[in-house]
Order: C-alpha cells, then sequence, then structure tokens
C-alpha cells in the first residue's frame, strides 16, 4: 500500500488544447522546481495557469457545500483529456496590488496591524488599543440610547471611540489645493459651459441643478460673493430640481468626492488629465505625511512614535526592532521581525511601510505577495510563479533563486514560468515551449535538465549562450539633457548630464534610484515620451485594437465592403452579443471571491451577433480577424481584397515591437507588464514630436530570442534621430548602449547617487561598481 502511495510522484497532463497548445503531454515532477520557458506566445501560460492551475482551481471549488456553489461561478473545465496528480495551487503572479489610496506596504503584509498592537501595549503615555493607532478609522464622539435584547436600555453621552485618522487628510497622508481657474471659466455663464470639469456638460444634467442656485445667463465673474459661494461651497442641502427633489451641494466639494479623493491611476484617462491638470498634490501640513492624527503620534515606543517607525526603511526597522526586550510582546516582535527579515531577503529592504501598494512595480507586488508564502506552515502544495525575476538586478536573482529554492525544499512544487538563464539554470526540470509564438507554438519542444537544454536544437537552447558583445564604437552625442539637484525619495542632490542622440541605459540595484532619477526628474518635460509598463487604463472590453485605434479602420473597410454601418462591427455598439453586452464573457463578483469569468454561452466568447458574423472580407469574419495573431493579420491588411493601409501601420509597428504573436482581441487585463510597456512603445513610434523617448525594463517578458530584435528596434529610434533612455537590468542591454548612467552604490539610503557614468566599455574595465562586476562577467571579461 505504502508503495502505491509513493508512486504519486509527478502531476501528468495529457491531451492539452488550452488556447494555442497542441494536444500537449508532459510529466511535471512533484516536490521538484520546474521552469517552463519558450518564447513569447509559446504557451508557457496556456499549459501552467490556464490549465493545471485553472484545473486545481476549479477541483478546490467544487469541494463547496452545494449551497454556496449556487452563489460560484460554474468554472469551465480546462481543454484537456487527463489531469492527474493535482495539488492545491497557490498563484503568484505579477497582477499589481490594488490602487486604493489607503493601502500601504504595511497595511498589505499586516506589519501595520502588528506594529498598531505594539504600541498599544508598550507606548507612552497610553491612548487606547490597536484601533486608535489606525489611520483608516477616525476619532468618533457617539451619543444615544441603545436597547438589549432583554429590553433594558443604556444612555449614552458624549462617547469617544479614538480612531488614529488625520481629519485634515482623512488618512491620505496627502492634500491637494485646487487651481480654480481650471475648474471654471469666469468669463462664461452657465449656459455658455463655465463649468471645465469632465462630464458637466452646459445642457447636461450634472449642471441641471447648479442654474436652480445662480442665474444660468449670467457670467461668474458678475455673480455676488454669495452667489460664488453658493455655487462652489455650498454645503449639501435638499432642493427641488426640475420637481425632484435632490441633495445639492458645491461644485468643488462634490468634485472633491467624486474625483480628488481617488487615487489618479485607478481614474479613466481623460479624468486623471484634468486631475492633475487642477490639483496640486502636496504632503498634509496637518500630519507631515503620517496619516495619523496628533493623538496616535503621541506615544512613543523607544523614543520614536508610530508615524516615523512606518516611514523608516524596512531594513532599518528591522533594527529597531530588535532593540525592544520587552517578555510580555515577545511573541509579536518575533512574528514581526520574521516578516521584515523576509522583505530584507526578498529584495525590499529598501521600501518604507507607508509605501503606497499602487506605488509598487509589478515584479515588487509580486515578490510583496511571495513574503505570505514563506513563512507558511503549508506544505506539498503548487506555487506557480510568472517571472519572479521581473525588476531585479542581477545580484539580486541570487537571492530570488534561493527564495525559490527554499519553497521547494520545504516539499512543494514549484512551476515557474521564466526567461532568465540565471534562474533556468537552478530548475530540476525544465520545459520548453515552442517553436514559434502562437499558432506556430503550443508544442512541448525540449523535456529535461538544464544541461541538456543547453545543447537542444531549440530556441531557448541556441541563445542560453548567447551574448551581446560591447560596441566597437559608441554614437557621438548631439547635446545633452541636464539634471540638477534631484531629491526625490532617495536621491541626494545628484546632477547629472544625459546625452542626446544616443542610447543610454540608466542602471543599478533595484531601489538605488533609477525610476526616481528619470521619472521624478526628466519625464514631464517637453518632448519626453515615457514608456512604462503601469497598467493600461480601460475596461474588460478593452483590446490591443480598441487601444491602438486599429479597430476603426477595420470597421470602416468591412462597412464599405458589405454596405452597412460601421458600428455593426463593434462589440460595444449595435453588433453586440445582448446576452453579454460584448464582452464575450458572463462576470461573477463575489465579496468572498475573486472576481471571475466565464464565456458567454449564447455568442461562445465571440462577442458578436450571430447575423453580423454573416458578414465577410477576404473569407474572414470580424470575430475571426480579432482573433488573428498580429503578425498574420498584418499580412491579411496588407494586401488583397482586405488591403487597409491605415490598419497595416499600425500592425507594423506592433510587429516591430515584438508582438507578432499578440491576438488582435485579447483584453489588456491579461497582458503582462512586458507587454503593456512594448505595445505603449508602438503608439509612441507614432508621435512625432517624441524626441526623448523613456523605456522602463522594455526586456521584461522577453525571451533571449526576442533580446536581439528589441535591441535593433532601440537602434532604429536611435538612427531616426530620437534620444532613447533605457532603465534596463539586462546585461544585453547594458552592453549595447553608447552611455551608462549606474545608480547606488546599495538600496534605499545606501543608493541614490551616480557611482558611475560613461561608456559601458569603461565600466567593464574598471568594474568598480556591482554592475561592473556583472557585466565583465557577462561579456567574459
Amino acid at each position: 500500500m505504502t508503495e502505491l502511495a509513493d508512486n504519486h510522484d509527478c502531476i501528468r497532463v495529457r491531451g492539452a488544447r488550452e488556447n494555442n497548445l497542441k494536444d500537449v503531454s508532459v510529466d511535471i515532477p512533484k516536490r521538484r522546481l520546474t521552469v517552463f520557458t519558450g518564447v513569447s506566445g509559446s504557451g508557457k501560460s496556456s499549459l501552467v495557469f490556464g490549465t493545471v492551475a485553472a484545473e486545481s482551481r476549479r477541483l478546490i471549488d467544487e469541494t463547496y457545500s452545494t449551497f454556496i456553489q449556487g452563489f460560484m461561478p460554474n468554472l469551465p473545465r480546462p481543454e484537456v483529456d487527463v489531469l492527474e496528480g493535482l495539488t492545491t495551487a497557490i498563484l503568484v503572479d505579477q497582477e499589481r496590488i490594488g490602487a486604493n489610496p489607503r493601502s500601504t506596504l504595511g497595511t498589505v503584509t499586516d506589519a501595520n496591524a502588528m506594529l498598531r498592537s505594539l504600541f498599544s501595549r508598550l507606548g507612552q503615555p497610553y491612548i487606547g488599543g490597536p484601533t486608535a493607532f489606525s489611520f483608516n478609522i477616525p476619532t468618533t464622539k457617539v451619543g444615544g440610547v441603545s436597547v438589549t435584547e432583554a429590553g433594558k436600555k443604556n444612555v449614552v453621552r458624549n462617547q469617544v471611540y479614538l480612531g488614529g485618522m488625520c481629519p485634515e487628510c482623512e488618512g491620505r497622508g496627502s492634500v491637494s489645493t485646487l487651481d480654480l481657474t481650471a475648474i471654471i471659466d469666469d468669463s462664461k455663464s452657465l449656459d455658455e459651459g463655465a463649468i471645465l470639469v469632465p462630464g458637466y456638460t452646459a445642457d447636461g444634467w450634472m449642471v441641471a441643478a447648479f442654474k436652480d442656485v445662480v442665474p444660468p445667463d449670467v457670467p461668474i465673474s458678475q455673480l455676488t460673493d454669495e452667489q460664488r459661494q453658493d455655487l462652489l461651497y455650498a454645503e449639501p442641502h435638499k432642493r427641488k430640481v426640475n420637481n425632484i427633489n435632490l441633495t445639492v451641494e458645491g461644485l468643488i466639494p462634490k468634485i472633491r468626492k467624486s474625483m480628488f479623493s481617488k487615487d489618479p491611476e485607478s481614474l479613466q484617462p481623460h479624468i486623471k488629465a484634468f486631475v492633475e491638470r487642477a490639483a496640486a498634490f502636496g504632503e498634509c501640513t496637518r500630519c507631515h505625511g503620517t496619516r495619523l492624527n496628533e493623538s496616535a503620534r503621541t506615544p512613543k515606543v523607544m523614543g520614536k512614535d508610530i508615524g516615523e517607525v512606518c516611514q523608516m526603511q524596512v531594513t532599518d526597522l528591522a533594527d529597531w526592532v530588535r532593540t525592544i526586550d520587552d517578555p510580555g510582546v515577545a511573541p509579536l516582535v518575533a512574528t514581526l521581525l520574521h516578516l521584515l527579515d523576509a522583505l530584507t531577503e526578498i529584495g525590499l529592504g529598501y521600501l518604507s511601510l507607508d509605501r503606497p501598494s499602487g506605488t509598487l512595480s509589478g515584479g515588487e507586488a509580486q515578490r510583496t505577495k511571495m513574503v505570505r508564502h514563506l513563512g507558511s506552515a503549508l506544505t506539498d502544495v503548487t506555487y506557480v510563479f510568472d517571472e519572479p525575476t521581473i525588476g531585479l538586478h542581477p545580484h539580486d536573482i541570487e537571492r530570488m533563486n534561493k527564495l525559490l529554492l527554499e519553497l521547494r525544499d520545504k516539499g512543494n512544487t514549484v512551476l515557474v514560468v521564466e526567461h532568465k538563464p540565471e534562474t533556468i539554470a537552478i530548475a530540476d526540470h525544465v520545459v520548453d515551449m515552442g517553436p514559434g509564438a502562437g499558432s506556430a507554438g503550443g508544442e512541448v519542444v525540449f523535456e529535461g535538465t538544464y544541461d541538456a537544454l543547453r545543447s537542444a536544437d531549440t530556441q531557448t537552447g541556441r541563445h542560453l549562450a548567447y551574448r551581446a558583445t560591447l560596441r566597437e564604437s559608441t554614437r557621438t552625442p548631439a547635446g545633452q539633457i541636464e539634471i540638477r539637484g534631484a531629491t526625490s525619495h532617495n536621491l541626494k542632490n545628484v546632477d547629472v548630464d544625459l546625452p542626446t542622440g544616443v542610447l543610454t541605459v540608466v542602471t543599478g540595484v533595484a531601489g538605488s534610484g533609477k525610476s526616481s532619477l528619470i521619472h521624478g526628474a526628466l519625464a514631464g518635460r517637453d518632448g519626453v515620451v515615457t514608456v512604462d509598463q503601469t497598467p493600461i487604463k480601460g475596461s474588460r472590453r478593452s483590446n490591443p485594437a480598441t487601444y491602438t485605434g486599429l479597430l476603426e479602420p477595420i470597421r470602416k473597410t468591412f462597412a464599405k465592403a458589405c454596405g452597412v454601418k460601421p458600428a455593426l462591427f463593434s462589440a460595444n455598439s449595435e453588433g453586440a452579443c445582448p446576452t453579454c453586452n460584448g464582452a464575450g464573457v458572463i462576470i461573477t463578483e463575489l465579496g468572498f471571491m475573486d472576481t471571475v469569468s466565464t464565456p458567454c454561452e449564447d455568442c461562445g466568447g465571440k462577442r458578436f451577433q450571430a447575423s453580423v458574423l454573416e458578414y465577410r472580407v477576404g473569407g474572414l469574419n470580424i470575430a475571426d480577424v480579432l482573433d488573428l495573431p498580429v503578425a498574420e493579420a498584418h499580412a491579411f491588411f496588407a494586401s488583397g481584397e482586405a488591403k487597409t493601409p491605415a490598419a497595416a501601420s499600425i500592425l507594423g509597428r506592433l510587429e516591430d515591437v515584438g508582438l507578432g504573436y499578440l491576438r488582435l482581441g485579447q483584453p489588456l487585463n491579461t497582458l503582462s507588464g512586458g507587454e503593456r510597456q512594448r505595445v505603449k512603445l508602438a503608439m509612441s513610434m507614432a508621435v512625432s514630436d517624441a524626441q526623448v523617448i523613456v523605456l522602463d525594463e522594455p526586456t521584461t517578458g522577453l525571451h533571449l530570442a526576442d533580446v536581439a530584435n528589441l535591441l535593433r528596434l532601440l537602434d532604429r529610434l536611435v538612427d531616426a534621430g530620437r534620444t532613447v533612455i533605457v532603465i534596463e537590468h539586462h546585461q544585453a542591454v547594458m552592453a549595447h548602449a553608447d552611455w551608462i548612467v549606474d545608480l547606488g552604490p546599495g538600496a534605499g539610503h545606501d543608493g541614490g547617487r551616480v557611482v558611475y557614468e560613461g561608456p559601458p566599455a569603461e565600466l567593464v574595465q574598471t568594474k568598480s561598481t556591482i554592475t561592473g562586476e556583472h557585466l565583465a562577467a557577462y561579456v567574459g571579461m
């Protein structure tokens, strides 16, 4: 019997056909580290996330009672013949942590909860329990009568419940001062469109209530002081507007609640642009950015209040916690220290607990989630990682590899989708997908050890030994961009000159100040276009075709060829499937679980009405076109019956940035950080006044074979007369650069200085920095 139990030592996949997988069969060893690699779009995620992890989740959902399942979505079974040996799958992906303005690194990791308990026990003077130190809970004064079940009345008079929220900024740490000239045009009346806020049109419902408050035909500048006060700052009050009872308040408090109190990153692009134009966000002068009221900042532990502690760098905070020697809180201190040491070990020691979680990069967010699992008592589970080395300097990749092996050694199965050779090298088992991307991929082209892969005749095998060489001669700068006295975040009064007309790489260990320097001191200048990896704003309906403007010429081509309206070929307009309203999926949102989408049964996920799919151009209907990869769509619209030059031009740029495998109708929220950035890069290439292009880690998500294509693209941009500045850790891009700016020497307050600026060859020769040592080893010097 024991021998039978020991036979279940692998996850058996037979006949997987999810997305582009072609009847894939593979055995994944349990309690081992398996790396899945292959060119972008070859089917790695379809196999790992779409098949193995998806079926594990579906089977776990089926263990709930029938009553609970009635409220849950009916997840479809992945397209696979046999899946055996599955264990509970825990996904640690690159999805950004929600952009709630109250969410910080401390709240996400529960470090804040532990610190609140610590200060409520040891803080002097004593003010109350943990809630008294929470910036999400306001101090409230209560009065009234409560009645128990037995009918006994309790009279409460002016009972104070302490919270830690700063009343000025409401626990956000920052306040906004509004520029009235960007909100109101004094020279116009309400009828003429005096209100400049998006959505507040002169004849719209949002402005109708204000027309009842002040004369609509009088210019704002001619209103009395009282009328102006009522229009802009009136307290909420009941009023009858067009025979409807409404609660009316002034314009300023109204838009503060609906727009300015939200995280700008969570707003739609046009509203975000208005908010940034009309508001100047600054540190709250009352709480000095701590988010806490004066009461919460009064108690001290070891000479520091909780606000000061949360502003400390994690490494410094760990040292401070070690000085606490009180038997009454020993278990709490031990747990907090374990968390802080795990953050340091995982490469996030340069962050502070008050760092807003919405500002964490995709790699930082993934490593933050990883911290939760390092001390977990669970064993024999399957951990699934999506490129965990994203955003890591070669120096930091070694530590990440150690953590992956640590999870494996605890008896877990670790599945990693990865392109970096340093991580592929530590795998017990490697599965290489290919041979190409999209319809040219979907097969297992290699299975075995890393050493065997190095000699295998696959894209990955051939490129494992690939090394970009240093430039024989660097380009001559046309000029320079001056940055003087940069002090954003951890920068220490940095002065640096960035050459123009060449390829410049800004590098350094994670947290050394690269993004602070470039995004803080360069982005926003005239002629500078920043292409980063932040999520592209848009609904679940957005896809590469809608975002790039590609769908417009395609719809016109179909309408002209078929003699009907273009609106029929939009899933957001007349052609939409009535059941799913053109979404292609039915969305189920449950408070206690993640949101889940299931394909629409009526349209089969095609998003369009059946009658619309009868119209064809070049033998394809609109759903077929949206299912084409970029490369095939480019050939389709470049010639023949479907020839559409406007569409071919956009598709050509998408192909140039290495997205030839991407399907036109793929939802934007399923794109990786690197793919999002390359979509934005394709669009910025069409911007004529973009003289300086800033790229933030463009190699993210790129296979070794695609890096060479990216380098050729960067050269084309420079040769066209543009200045290209790249924030990057990949040694191939560093070696290819004309100029390198290296920040360091460490992370957080140990960094923030320029430790080298000059050509790559000199850095390799001197090996004067950590980057220099790794780059020299990479190019074989």
